[in-house]
């Protein structure tokens, strides 16, 4: 990922009765994701390291009571599940950083229409606007 914006702010879109971004608005924005995006890595990779330290220890392990099976299981699905929310949260900060690049920052993904600047000041991640997110959770 560049360090410089591909995208000119002020050609994002921002809903009606905004200011259009600014350089510096982008600027902040993009390093929040890209330190976001570096640091989410580092978890994944801390996480796969610990994954397979696990695993060899329920090789060694396999003589354990049940009790004790069962809860080292209940601990290596609850870090996959952590490692996939990770990962999905990477995915959506990286995708960020694309549609930054791509000059479709802020654009809704289900309806086209703006997303709000103070949205995505907020939560940068975002892709989709208030009404087609809430749209999305009612479902």
């Amino acid at each position: 990922m560049s360090a410089s914006p591909r995208s000119n702010a002020a050609d994002l879109q921002v809903r009606p009765g905004e200011e259009p971004w600014t350089e510096a608005e982008l600027k902040q924005v993009r390093a929040e994701l890209e330190s976001e995006v570096a640091s989410l890595r580092a978890d994944l990779d801390k996480a796969a390291a610990d994954l397979a330290e696990r695993l060899t220890d329920s090789v060694r392990d396999a003589g354990d009571d049940s009790a004790d099976a069962g809860t080292k299981a209940f601990e290596r699905e609850h870090e996959l599940a952590l490692t996939q929310n990770t990962a999905a949260l990477l995915d959506q900060a990286a995708r960020a950083l694309a549609r930054i690049d791509a000059g479709t920052y802020g654009v809704c993904e289900s309806c086209g229409k703006p997303i709000g600047k103070a949205r995505l000041l907020a939560f940068p991640r975002a892709t989709l606007c208030v009404q087609c997110k809430q749209r999305e959770e009612r479902r």
